[in-house]
């Protein structure tokens, strides 16, 4: 299979290349082919003449986006409808990358791929467009929502990600104050590629929900991080309202990874034995631990 990678640059996209071993990939990142600009798009389309494009290229900076819609719905909407439209000129499918966030956090039960998108931010708003505008352009889709994504290459723009970032402000001995009041499943960015790989090896198309097992506050999470790195750190857990975000988050967005279930491929590993991995990796779990659990790639 050839297969066409934008954005490949993201933490994601280093995991991906990665795993993906028995395929002709080919990666580009936003300075080699920005999704916004047709002649760009068309012409690293054409070039590789893909079986499969996957768009990775977003705009996540969630509370900057929130004043500035506008920059999220170029890159996360027009974008992502552009690549999915070359890819479908050449009889190529396309599979892009969604959010947990294209919901409003109500539902009182994990979120199923059918249940209507809500979004309570400008993010997720041009999220929930772009997942129209993909399926719309191109039949042959695989739109994959995840959650709170970490791996071994940091965010781009984000100087690293959650789990780094909180490591980083308990080493430095900063008062952390974390929300306990947004529920989520963070997903390893290493657990989500291999999972990607087996996906479009079935050419089932379609919506999927794809996160690491389980359902836990940022605040809860944070500790956990702490407690397996052996880490002191003050964490004091906030309310959403007290944290003062400038962007809402949905309260509750666990997704139920239904449709891959139906598939009969494996489920995601829990959320508690990724991170042990993702620790172990960058050499940050405490020695002594119980388990380390090894990373499953290619399996």
């Amino acid at each position: 299979m050839r297969v066409l990678v934008l954005g490949a640059r993201s933490q994601l996209g280093y995991d991906l290349l990665r795993v993906w071993s028995d395929a002709d990939v080919h990666a580009l990142g936003h300075r080699d082919c920005d999704v916004t600009d047709p002649a760009a798009v068309r012409a690293a389309v054409e070039a590789t003449r893909p079986h499969l494009v996957v768009n990775l290229a977003a705009a996540h900076r969630v509370d900057e986006l929130e004043s500035a819609p506008t920059a999220a719905f170029h890159v996360n909407a027009y974008g992502a409808w552009l690549v999915a439209r070359w890819a479908a000129a050449v009889g190529a499918a396309v599979l892009w990358v969604s959010t947990d966030y294209v919901f409003s956090g109500t539902a009182r039960r994990p979120y199923r791929e059918e249940d209507p998108p809500s979004p309570v931010n400008a993010y997720g708003a041009s999220k929930a467009a772009g997942e129209r505008l993909v399926a719309l352009a191109n039949p042959r889709h695989y739109i994959v929502r995840s959650s709170g994504l970490y791996g071994v290459a940091g965010a781009s723009g984000k100087g690293g990600n959650f789990v780094e970032t909180m490591l980083r402000l308990a080493r430095e001995g900063r008062p952390l104050r974390v929300v306990n009041d947004q529920v989520l499943s963070p997903t390893s960015t290493a657990d989500l590629a291999t999972t990607l790989v087996r996906l479009v090896s079935t050419e089932a198309y379609g919506v999927y929900h794809l996160t690491n097992a389980g359902a836990i506050s940022w605040h809860d999470f944070a500790a956990l991080i702490f407690r397996r790195a052996g880490i002191r750190a003050q964490l004091t857990p906030v309310s959403s309202a007290e944290y003062g975000a400038p962007a809402p988050r949905p309260a509750y967005s666990v997704l139920a990874n239904e449709r891959l279930r139906s598939l009969g491929l494996p489920a995601l590993r829990p959320i508690t034995e990724a991170l042990d991995v993702y620790l172990h990796q960058k050499g940050y779990l405490r020695a002594g631990q119980d388990k380390v659990y090894l990373p499953e790639i290619g399996a």
